[in-house]
């Protein structure tokens, strides 16, 4: 039975393209790899990818799935560059933190049908290829988008990588749903931290500040001490989503300033967040557990037509694919309890 890729092309690198690239290595998976920098492609080389002198030799590379992981300003350049030298069955993805742009420079490109977007959530302050590590992305949680267009080959190829070569779970979803998610659990928090850093970086009592710091502000700014444009790519890029939740933010905590100010009642602000907390949420320090047999299933995709929106359907209410076969058309799915 075919579970994954047997050969996989990254674009890129760095932190998660690099975490990618060594754990496909070590499950046994051939990868070829590019990256602008001489110095990761030296590393890269001797840790045993099939570095190619330049992205367009990717034309003979043979590989059945490319991952894309290029800074977001160097995607629509990207996906041209693969439209003109793939193969008709070569499947794209990325890794991406924003989904909507990507898919649309996939589209301009032609590759809509072949293109899956994946996104893990998983990561950490650092950058580069010397900060991964093979087990970076294993057991995390990812985002898979697709749409109408996307094939049902592209799909297992990519999802059956995620669940058998990494151990993950995918939530499948269309573009504008991860990427109202990301705004909230993952941009949003970017901010906050940045400007978290930012108040105390120019703070007149800076040194005794920093000095007396301790775990909340460290955990509180950690994302914050990334390279500043990745952040400000991925903030930007989702502006459309971004922006009003930020707003929404500024309006509640000015709200709670003016109740610092007269006096007023604050328990409303602090409590809101009751019904997370009470119930227990299955975000990474609060594990969802292990699926009841009732709520697993198997699906053979072409018995489902529409298969893209009931999927997107599922990962939008909180379903998840454990598992995918490329071979037999099938994925197995847990439907939210």
């Amino acid at each position: 039975m075919t579970t994954a890729p047997r050969r996989v092309a990254v674009l890129g690198l760095g932190l998660i393209g690099g975490s990618l690239a060594r754990r496909l290595l070590e499950t046994g998976t051939a990868v070829v790899g590019w990256d602008p920098d001489p110095s990761t492609r030296e590393a890269a080389r001797a840790l045993g990818v099939d570095v190619l002198a330049a992205p367009a030799d990717l034309a003979g590379a043979d590989a059945d799935l490319v991952v894309v992981a290029v800074p977001l300003r160097a995607v629509d350049q990207t996906a041209q560059l693969l439209a003109s030298v793939l193969g008709p069955d070569t499947v794209v993805t990325d890794v991406g933190s924003v989904k909507t742009p990507v898919r649309a420079a996939m589209d301009r490109a032609g590759l809509s049908d072949r293109y899956v977007g994946a996104h893990p959530m998983a990561g950490t302050e650092h950058s580069g290829f010397g900060a991964s590590h093979a087990d970076l992305l294993v057991g995390a949680r990812w985002a898979l988008t697709l749409d109408r267009t996307t094939s049902e080959r592209a799909f297992l190829m990519v999802a059956a990588m995620i669940t058998a070569t990494f151990d993950g779970v995918l939530y499948p979803l269309t573009d504008d749903v991860h990427d109202e998610a990301a705004a909230l659990i993952s941009h949003l928090p970017h901010v906050m931290a940045t400007e978290l850093l930012n108040l105390v970086a120019h703070a007149a009592i800076r040194p005794v500040a920093v000095g007396l710091s301790a775990g909340s502000f460290r955990d509180g700014t950690r994302v914050a001490r990334t390279t500043p444009r990745r952040t400000q790519a991925m903030v930007t890029d989702n502006a459309a989503w971004v922006a009003p939740v930020l707003r929404r933010a500024i309006a509640e905590l000015e709200q709670l300033a003016g109740a610092l100010e007269s006096n007023g009642p604050t328990e409303e602000f602090f409590d809101r967040a009751d019904v997370l907390r009470d119930a227990g949420d299955g975000t990474v320090d609060d594990a969802a557990g292990t699926p009841e047999a009732e709520d697993v299933q198997s699906l053979v995709l072409a018995d489902l037509p529409g298969w893209q929106e009931h999927l997107s359907e599922l990962g939008a209410s909180g379903g998840q694919v454990l598992a995918a076969d490329p071979a037999h058309g099938s994925v197995v799915v847990v439907a939210p309890r």
